[in-house]
């Protein structure tokens, strides 16, 4: 009789085997830890690793890693600091700020020179008004009562009110000229002449050098006139006559 073959049972498989290897669960934790930064070996992953567990080793590392990311905080370059330090004692950097320094004082310093004498300059160079109560009654360029146009500007006034010289300036001639009648003409120091005409009275000679608002004449009606007023005349070095409104305007006074 033919015996039955008994059934063989397939040979158990150690738990033990099936897990992985100490070197392998290493392996892992030394690479975790290493991507975290490093852990002492008295640390949670060194007892994770001895426990026998792969489980509770993954878990270990994982916290182990994160403690240590923890524990690594704010990354400093002490290079920076270092340098930092060197150029904020740097003498030689310090010297060069307070040479800049310097300069920069001393170049506002020569600005505000310059601005100071240039606002003298205006100051000293405006021109003053020649009466102190006037009506304008002809200006220059008009043709009708002139032989071809008016070369002036006309301050209507009353016979005898004070005339003032415009601006600084010289008496270069005094004298009675013809449709003019009395006039007196002032240089200006950029020879610049200014003529006052048809006055009744002259108060200074040839030579005499007048500042702005000094009283030079009285208003009159001499010479070619139909009544009492000031004709002024502006002549740019000596020559032909401007238009005496634009040369107040630029010299700071509107009359």
């Amino acid at each position: 009789m033919t015996g039955k073959r008994r059934a063989t049972t397939p040979p158990r498989r150690s738990l033990v085997s099936s897990l992985p290897s100490l070197p392998l669960v290493a392996g892992v934790a030394v690479l975790a830890i290493s991507a975290g930064g490093a852990v002492t070996a008295s640390g949670v992953g060194a007892t994770a690793l001895t426990s026998g567990s792969s489980l509770d080793a993954s878990g270990s590392v994982g916290s182990a890693a994160g403690q240590a990311l923890s524990r690594r905080g704010a990354v400093v370059s002490r290079d920076y600091t270092r340098d930092t330090d060197v150029e904020a004692t740097d003498p030689e950097l310090v010297a060069l700020a307070e040479k800049q320094m310097a300069e920069r004082t001393a170049k506002l310093d020569q600005m505000r020179q310059a601005a100071e004498k240039q606002a003298a300059k205006i100051k000293e160079n405006k021109w003053v008004l020649p009466l102190a109560s006037y009506q304008i009654t002809a200006t220059f360029g008009q043709y009708g009562l002139w032989a071809s146009y008016h070369t002036g500007l006309d301050f209507n006034g009353n016979t005898g009110d004070p005339i003032m010289a415009i601006a600084n300036g010289t008496v270069t001639s005094t004298g009675y000229d013809g449709a003019y009648g009395n006039k007196t003409v002032v240089t200006l120091d950029d020879g610049t002449e200014i003529w006052f005409c048809h006055q009744t009275s002259i108060y200074v000679s040839v030579g005499d050098n007048v500042t702005g608002g000094e009283v030079i004449g009285t208003v009159g009606a001499t010479g070619n006139v139909t009544g009492s007023h000031l004709h002024v005349e502006v002549r740019p070095g000596g020559g032909g006559p401007v238009d005496p409104f634009q040369a107040f305007v630029e010299h700071g006074i509107v009359p």
